[in-house]
């Protein structure tokens, strides 16, 4: 098992790419299986989720190739409409596939999703949706079976702007016939792009990033090359690790539209950020200030999965903070790793009060989950002395060799492999 050795207090200086949007990339090829042909994808992030996917796709019958920073994908052959459990356990987006074949094989049985253990992710907002589209359902023996024999256009309420039923429904409406409708949407940037990408290949879909999708149905797709987002999150993670190291930092492939929450929340603390049309640059002047409040909520509100990295930031701020946590009840898990490193943090529910202390303290902990694990790299950039951080598999789903992203910037961290 891999483990992140980093030795705190170095500035970061320098210039960084964004890789492209993992959350953008999972839907995207989940829309490659309503394709009967070739489809490229530039500039492919090879992140541990993303290959996860492929191995998905490969198992339902299509072939992929890399070619430089492409992912070439045929799926021509794709014929098999189940998901077995060895395969979804690793990745929660493999939900996503499951609108896709239903749409393609007008059945499908795909087994629960993994994923990070953050709290109850529920699927019955897919389920819902789908059954307003139509879809018998039966949940047994942890698989979903699905029958799509009888689809149609509809309308389909969501209860909660939830962003993976928003691409789950997208993808089931593309083939039917008429208009489908999809009342209280997500708005995130990733939905955007994977209309975007749905209708470079022929598909008929508006008002991506409002609150209403309408989707009218076509009768096939064609190949198509494309380059998806930037990579949102990881941008704010190292706007957040600059905030905390001082020095300055560009990074560029960035939208500021699409981290305005986070550049926002920033403007009183100690930083300032200068946005061009594709790219940003940050520069420290001191030690962080606290924050009086942040809730996270759904785009373009505060992304929750910056919430840790955040609370690293405000664990070494001047002043208290507080932070709300309304959209995963298990996300402050992370919490206990940065008291280990000194910080000062005390939560009640979905609450958490953060007193800032002047210095961390290098220790061993462990990243419990994906952006948990982004949160204490960060506190152990500012630590004295040295930090362990174990478990760094789940960093590497959403973070693709993280330590040479931040040696480029002076950080010292190193990636250590351990037998065990």
């Amino acid at each position: 098992m891999d483990k992140f050795y980093i030795c705190g207090g170095k500035k970061l200086n320098g210039e960084l790419e964004i890789s492209t949007s993992k959350n953008a990339v999972l839907p995207i090829l989940a829309g490659c299986i309503l394709c009967d042909g070739v489809i490229t994808i530039h500039k492919f992030p090879k992140y541990e989720d993303t290959k996860n996917m492929l191995e998905i796709l490969e198992h339902l019958g299509a072939s992929f190739k890399f070619q430089g920073d492409s992912v070439i994908l045929d799926c021509t052959n794709i014929s098999e409409s189940t998901i077995p459990i060895e395969l979804a356990n690793k990745i929660r987006s493999s939900i996503f596939s499951l609108g896709s074949i239903l749409s393609r094989q007008k059945k499908a049985k795909v087994a629960y999703p993994g994923g990070c253990n953050i709290g109850a992710r529920p699927i019955d907002l897919h389920i819902k949706g789908l059954k307003c589209l139509g879809v018998k359902i039966i949940e047994r023996h942890g698989y979903i079976y699905c029958d799509g024999g009888n689809m149609k256009a509809g309308t389909i309420p969501l209860d909660f702007p939830s962003v993976g039923a928003t691409e789950n429904l997208i993808l089931a409406s593309v083939f039917l016939k008429g208009r489908t409708k999809i009342i209280n949407c997500a708005k995130e940037p990733e939905i955007i792009d994977l209309a975007n990408f749905l209708n470079e290949m022929g598909a008929k879909v508006f008002g991506a990033g409002t609150s209403t999708i309408i989707v009218e149905g076509v009768e096939h797709l064609n190949g198509v090359e494309y380059t998806p987002i930037g990579d949102r999150i990881i941008a704010g993670t190292y706007v957040i690790a600059t905030c905390m190291c001082g020095g300055k930092v560009t990074l560029n492939n960035v939208n500021s539209e699409h981290i305005y929450s986070l550049l926002n929340k920033l403007e009183n603390s100690a930083c300032k950020v200068h946005s061009y049309s594709d790219k940003i640059t940050i520069s420290a002047l001191g030690k962080p200030n606290c924050i009086s409040k942040i809730e996270t909520r759904p785009f373009p509100g505060f992304a929750t999965d910056l919430q840790p990295q955040i609370v690293a930031m405000l664990s070494i701020a001047k002043g208290t903070s507080v932070v709300v946590e309304n959209l995963f009840e298990s996300r402050f898990r992370h919490i206990s790793e940065l008291k280990k490193l000194g910080a000062d943090i005390i939560t009640k529910e979905n609450t958490a009060i953060i007193k800032g202390v002047n210095k961390l303290y290098g220790a061993e902990v462990m990243a419990y989950d994906l952006r948990g694990g982004a949160g204490a790299v960060l506190a152990g950039l500012v630590s004295e002395g040295y930090t362990t951080i174990s478990d760094i598999y789940h960093i590497d789903r959403g973070y693709y060799e993280m330590e040479k992203d931040l040696q480029k910037l002076g950080a010292e961290i190193e990636r250590i492999s351990t037998k065990e």
